[in-house]
């Protein structure tokens, strides 16, 4: 079974990532409430981009199971999944249960 624990384990690898190639103003903090879409994010589009793409990977590449999180349903839900690391840890979780990999 796929835990919450371990999909912020694989966020938290990926924010490490993201963080070698950013300045240090734009750097992500590793914890579940870490802001990382919206006017709070210390990220610009391109480095939500970068994140997102990072993370299809690693739950491809860690958990052998492939996963599109920028779809349209992301898009259009009322609360975005990626408002927080929490909150994509969660939609991640979703999507998993939802394709019997939960």
């Amino acid at each position: 079974m796929i835990t919450k624990s371990k999909l912020l384990h694989i966020i938290y690898n990926c924010i490490d990532e993201l963080n070698l190639q950013n300045e240090p103003d734009k750097q992500l903090l590793k914890t579940e409430e870490t802001v990382i879409f919206g006017k709070a994010s210390p990220l610009d589009s391109l480095g939500l981009v970068n994140l997102i793409v990072a993370l299809e990977d690693a739950v491809n590449d860690e958990l052998n199971i492939e996963i599109i999180l920028a779809d349209e349903r992301a898009m259009s839900m009322e609360s975005s999944p990626f408002k927080t690391v929490s909150t994509l840890a969660d939609y991640i979780l979703l999507l998993l249960q939802e394709n019997g990999n939960g």
